[in-house]
């Protein structure tokens, strides 16, 4: 890890060298033009597939790269990582291909699928180990371990190597617009730990000045906006860790200090889960693109940005490793993002009829109830139930909450982001 006494700068040679170095292992991933979203934002929306990658990240290019550079006698103790899941297969994919025994920390939250992802790729190579309720517990786990027995810390941002790794994305970019006869107006960078985003950053100062710099952050894990704001790495009290693969309660000191040297060029913005959630969807459903929260990031980051007509416009797709058990609550998410989806306590009063009467009197033609129920008598007279009503157009909710307020029957809204809300909802 990373203090503020040992920085040394990025520079764009040392990640043209960090290229050479990985390129025999590493192939280039596609940068494919995005016609839906260049119509939707009047820009050139081109898509930097890491998706695409051996282990459906680009969390590989910095894993591979700092363990490449280790000693033999460190590549011979073993390696130790923490991470959301997309670090941990770069790591178990470097130490399978080079032979080192590496033991790999991972959070509860992480999905099924990116843990049995890291056990094929690292084989038996690998130790796999379950700790803590965030990236940032399974990281002071992992840390512990290494010390105790003398292994080399592999650490997902907060490393130069790891940083200087991740920046190849960049130069890959660059490259391939300039094939392209295309000159990169703006780059748009998903961010959790800011490893991505400095490497990218320290590229493009050097090789690409004009170009501007966007980095997206979940609202619900905003740490680099935090820092930013303090001066310094600080730790947030919580995340939502849905967006798993950027949900970071401390954004990296390393990747910071990058961070902080370019700010003028870079504009932070942050993204709402159920926004990321629309956003995976759509490119699932029209480019055909499964991308993990982390990885619709940089489209959902897109909204609201003020970019010059017309120019070339490049989001990174950081990551492909999502859990098709997932996408409930993504549908959720996304329904509850656009208003199209709401939930009501409803109490209803004893009688006969009044079920009917809050579907023909209440709810417009075209509402449905997706969710309905029943809780229990309150008393003789009443009794609560929890509906959720799917609308067809979020303008239907005002006329809805009308009809309730007219009604005998006696309706609540529950708002999202409240604790009553995340209780009687998601528990």
């Amino acid at each position: 890890m990373s203090t503020a006494t040992d920085f040394q700068p990025v520079h764009a040679a040392d990640i043209q060298a960090a290229q050479a170095r990985i390129s025999s292992v590493i192939d280039p991933t596609p940068l494919q033009y995005c016609p839906r979203l260049s119509e939707q934002h009047g820009v050139e929306v081109y898509l930097k597939r890491e998706d695409l990658q051996d282990v459906r990240s680009y969390k590989i290019r910095g894993a591979y790269y700092n363990i490449a550079n280790l000693s033999d006698a460190e590549k011979a103790a073993g390696v130790v990582a923490a991470s959301a899941g997309n670090h941990a297969q770069g790591v178990a994919y470097a130490c399978r291909a080079m032979g080192i025994a590496g033991k790999i920390f991972v959070p509860k939250p992480t999905p099924k699928q990116k843990r049995d992802r890291i056990r094929v790729h690292g084989g038996e190579a690998i130790e796999l180990v379950v700790a803590g309720n965030t990236f940032d517990e399974a990281a002071e786990a992992a840390r512990e371990d290494a010390a105790a027995r003398g292994a080399t810390m592999v650490e997902p941002f907060d490393a130069r190597n790891t940083v200087i790794g991740q920046g190849t994305v960049a130069a890959e970019v660059l490259s391939q617009l300039t094939v392209l006869g295309r000159e990169l107006g703006t780059v748009v960078v998903p961010v959790g730990g800011a490893g991505l985003l400095a490497g990218v950053a320290s590229y493009l100062a050097d090789m690409s000045p004009r170009a501007s710099i966007v980095g997206v952050e979940p609202k619900g894990a905003a740490s680099l906006a935090a820092a930013v704001e303090a001066g310094g790495p600080v730790t947030l009290e919580k995340v939502d860790p849905f967006v798993d693969g950027a949900a970071v309660k401390r954004v990296g000191e390393f990747p910071y200090r990058v961070v902080d040297k370019n700010l003028s060029r870079i504009h932070l913005v942050t993204a709402d889960e159920g926004a990321v959630s629309t956003e995976m969807l759509g490119l699932y459903q029209n480019e055909g693109i499964i991308a993990e929260p982390a990885g619709a990031l940089s489209i959902a980051g897109l909204n609201g940005l003020s970019l010059e007509a017309g120019s070339t416009v490049v989001c990174i797709i950081s990551g492909g490793n999502n859990d098709v058990l997932r996408y409930a609550e993504i549908m959720e998410r996304s329904l509850v993002h656009r208003g199209l989806k709401h939930y009501f306590l409803v109490n209803f009063p004893q009688e006969p009829g009044q079920l009917r009467a809050f579907l023909t009197d209440i709810l417009g033609p075209d509402d449905d109830i997706a969710l309905f129920e029943y809780f229990k008598k309150n008393n003789r007279e009443t009794g609560t139930a929890l509906v959720g009503v799917e609308l067809t157009r979020a303008s239907d909710l005002d006329p809805l909450i009308e009809r309730m307020d007219a009604s005998p029957i006696e309706c609540r809204r529950l708002m999202p982001g409240t604790q009553e809300y995340e209780f009687i909802v998601s528990g």
